[in-house]
C-alpha cells in the first residue's frame, strides 16, 4: 500500500473558504490533522493516543471563522507525525532509514537533529515513532503524494491572492504545549507571534497581531522560542508584497493534553480569535507596504 491508499477515503488536505475571497489573507493549519491511516498505525510502536502528542489539536477549528471573514483556510487532515509540511521537502533523518539517503537530502538541520524532520522520528516529547528503520521509498512516497501537492495548493492560494489584491498575507496557525516557559521569570505565554526575526512580514502586521492579542488580556511573546518554520520562512517575502506570520497558541488555554478533549476555555478562545481575525484583516493595506523590521 501507498500514501495514496492511506488517504483513499479521506482527502489529505482541504481548503475551507467562502464563495468569494474578500481580503488579501490566507490562513493555514498544517499540523492539526487528526486522520491516522490504519497502515501508519500498524507501522508504529506508539498507541493511538500517544501518537497524537505532536498534533496541533483543533487549531483548524479555532481559526475556522476565517472563511466567514472572506479568507480561505488550508487544513491538513494528515497528522504531523506522519508527514510534516512545515519542513523542507527533503529534511530527512538518516537514523530512520534502511537505505542511504540521496545527496540532496538535508540531513544536518537542527530539526533533523531533534528528530522532527519532514518524516518525523519522534513525537513531541521525545518518543520514537517507529520500532525499527523504515524504507526510504516510504518517505519519498509521502513527499511526492502529499507534501508536494499540499505546497502546490498553498502556493496557488498565495499567488492568486497576490495577483488579485496586489499583496498577500499568510497566517500560519499552530499550537504549543502548555509547559512552554520563556525568560528568566519562566513566564507562560498564551501566544507566540513569529516573523522570522522581522524578515517574513511587515513590522505593522506583527505589531498589530501582538497588540490585538495583548489588548484582549493575553500574554504574548515575540519570536521566542518559536520564530516560524519553513512555511513562514519560505512564503514570507515582504519586499515583494508577500507577508507570512506564525501564531502559536498555548494548548493550556483550550485543551486537556492528557486526553485531547476540549476544555471549557475552547469556546471563549474561539470567540476571541474570531474578533482577533476580524481586526487583523482590517489592517490598512498601506501599512503592509512599509519595510519589514529586518532586511530580507
Amino acid at each position: 500500500m501507498t500514501a495514496a491508499d492511506d488517504f483513499s477515503a479521506t482527502t489529505p488536505f482541504e481548503i475551507r473558504s467562502a464563495i468569494e475571497q474578500r481580503v488579501p489573507f490566507v490562513f493555514c493549519s498544517p499540523h492539526s490533522g487528526r486522520y491516522y491511516p490504519e497502515r501508519f498505525l500498524r507501522m508504529i510502536r506508539l498507541d493511538d493516543t500517544v501518537i497524537r502528542r505532536s498534533e496541533d489539536c483543533y487549531v483548524d477549528e479555532l481559526f475556522a471563522g476565517s472563511a466567514a471573514l472572506g479568507a480561505p483556510l488550508l487544513v491538513a487532515n494528515f497528522p504531523r507525525s506522519y508527514l510534516d509540511v512545515n519542513r523542507e521537502p527533503w529534511e530527512l533523518d538518516p537514523r530512520m532509514f534502511l537505505e542511504e539517503l540521496p545527496p540532496f537530502a538535508n540531513i544536518r538541520s537542527a530539526r533533523v537533529a531533534g528528530g522532527l524532520g519532514t518524516i518525523p522520528r519522534l513525537v513531541g516529547d521525545g518518543l520514537d515513532i517507529y520500532p525499527s528503520r523504515i524504507r526510504v521509498s516510504e518517505a519519498f512516497d509521502r513527499i511526492e503524494t502529499i507534501y508536494k501537492p499540499f505546497h502546490e495548493c498553498l502556493r496557488r492560494l498565495v499567488t492568486r491572492t497576490h495577483a488579485r489584491f496586489g499583496l498577500a498575507v499568510l497566517i500560519d496557525c499552530h499550537s504549543m504545549p502548555a509547559s512552554v516557559r520563556i525568560g528568566d521569570n519562566r513566564i507562560r505565554p498564551d501566544f507566540i507571534v513569529g516573523d522570522r526575526f522581522g524578515t517574513s512580514a511587515a513590522a505593522a502586521l506583527t505589531e498589530r497581531a501582538i497588540g490585538l492579542l495583548s489588548a484582549m488580556g493575553y500574554t504574548v511573546a515575540y519570536n521566542k522560542p518559536y520564530a516560524g518554520g519553513y512555511i513562514t520562512e519560505h512564503y514570507g517575502r515582504p519586499l515583494r508584497g508577500l507577508h507570512a506570520l506564525q501564531i502559536e497558541i498555548n494548548r493550556g488555554l483550550y485543551l486537556n493534553e492528557r486526553n485531547f478533549e476540549k476544555t471549557a476555555g475552547f469556546s471563549a478562545l474561539a470567540e476571541d480569535l474570531q474578533l482577533f481575525m476580524a481586526d487583523l484583516l482590517a489592517i490598512p493595506e498601506q501599512d503592509l507596504s512599509a519595510p519589514p523590521l529586518a532586511a530580507e
